[in-house]
Order: structure tokens, then sequence, then C-alpha cells
């Protein structure tokens, strides 16, 4: 890159499921060089930069940082990596931090509330929310579930609290390039159990690319259920985020090449 992503004529072998995803909502770019990809968007008229997964990354100023937390999984044993999964301390990464969003139905864990409150750091709540119409498609349905996402299990039980009837369930890593022989096992499984098939939205973007009989067919008769973050908090976020904004267009008369980023 820097490449703007085509939802319309890239896959994901050239840009990856999420950016896919990504661009069917806003423009959307891919780069290795963030400092590029920031400058291609903002030469394309972008007023407003939101980079995906780059609170670690120290090349561009950033006006705000939110933390998302699943707290469903929390934060480990909250040690860093090889020891845990974190890149870095909490309490570390929180001093540059503008808030946190606790993402899903349980409270935010105990230890990251703590820490939250340490350094005064606001929490927003959100909860992901299927999208009613494919809700209603999976009613009354013998259902096996697949999914290539981070957690899958987290996907499971998205569709249990439907009261969706799953018979079985199909994990795979995150990003899985599903492969022919995935698909044609799949497709066997749902016939030979007369159910039919759902997986998630990202998921379906990298079947979309699929270019065998099997994997096409897999792509044409799977169930996809989308989610959107649904915000309890929501007039407190948009203040916080029109607070930071302002801000950032105040301070940002001039910017050396290569640096500026909101």
């Amino acid at each position: 890159g820097p490449t703007r992503v085509d939802p319309n004529h890239h896959t994901t072998s050239q840009v990856g499921d999420e950016p896919l995803l990504l661009a069917t909502h806003a423009p959307a770019w891919i780069a290795a060089d963030r400092v590029a990809g920031a400058l291609a968007a903002e030469q394309a008229g972008a007023s407003v930069i939101v980079l995906d997964d780059g609170f670690q990354n120290p090349r561009l100023h950033k006006d705000m940082s939110l933390i998302v937390v699943d707290t469903g999984a929390g934060i480990g044993n909250g040690c860093v990596i090889p020891a845990g999964p974190l890149r870095e301390p909490l309490a570390q990464a929180l001093e540059r931090t503008t808030a946190i969003v606790a993402l899903g139905a349980s409270p935010l864990p105990p230890n990251v509330a703590e820490a939250a409150t340490a350094h005064t750091c606001p929490t927003f709540h959100a909860q992901l929310e299927p999208d009613a119409d494919a809700v209603q498609a999976i009613q009354g349905q013998a259902l096996i579930a697949y999914a290539g996402i981070g957690r899958p299990e987290k996907f499971f039980t998205t569709l249990h609290s439907l009261n969706a009837d799953i018979k079985v369930t199909r994990a795979f890593p995150d990003h899985h390039a599903f492969t022919e022989r995935d698909a044609e096992a799949l497709l066997q499984l749902a016939t030979e159990m007369g159910a039919r098939l759902v997986t998630t939205q990202k998921d379906a973007m990298r079947l979309k690319a699929l270019t065998g009989s099997a994997g096409r067919q897999l792509f044409d008769e799977s169930l996809v259920l989308p989610v959107s973050a649904r915000f309890g908090e929501l007039p407190a976020l948009d203040a916080l985020l029109s607070k930071h904004l302002a801000a950032a267009r105040a301070s940002h008369t001039y910017a050396p090449p290569g640096t500026r980023s909101t």
C-alpha cells in the first residue's frame, strides 16, 4: 500500500477480511506504512482518520485513543506476551488512553475496572446486536455454526442466546483461509445432518473469494449473521468525540509533513 480498499473489486487475499468489511461502511486504506496510509487518506479528503489496531504505533500522533475490552475474555492474566496476552502493561497503556469501550453483556473485569478508576479513564459500554432480518432467517432451522475469528465461541454463544437450534459447531483459526476441502467437509456435514450452515460476516468476506465449485456453493448456501455495536452511553460518547475533535482541529494549524493525523 497505501491502497484504498474497493469492496466491489478487491478480495480478502489482496487486502484482508477486516479492511474489506470496513470499506463497506466508510472509505478505508491499507498500508504497511501508517504515515503513508494516513497521508493518502488525507489527500483523498479525509478530515478524521481512525486507526484500526494502531494503539502501539508510535509514528502517528493520536488526538484520542480508545481501548476495546471484550468483557467475556478480559485481559487474561494481565501479563505481557509471552507470559500473557498483552502487548504492554495495562497501567502503561492507560496513560495514553482517552476511554475504554467495554464490549459485551458482562461487566468490565475487576482488574481492568480498578485500573481505569486509578487512571480516571472513563468507560463506555457496548453490546453486539445481531441484525434483525438475519435473526429471523435462522429461527426454526437446524444449524451448523462455523467461524474463523478471534473467539469463535463468542459467535456460538450469540447464536445460543437467540435460541438458535445449533446441532454442531466448527471453530477455525482467526482469519482462516477456507479451502475447497473445508467447503466440501462443511457441505457434506450439512447434508448428513439436514441442517443449514451459518457463519459470521467477517468469515463471509473470505468465503466470497473462493473460486472452486464447493467454495462457491458454501458461500451461496451459508446464512450470515451480521452484528453491530450498540452503545449504552451514546450521548456521553458523542460529547467526548466532539470535544477531542474540536481540540484537534484547533491545534492542527500546522504539522510537519508526514506527522499529521487525527
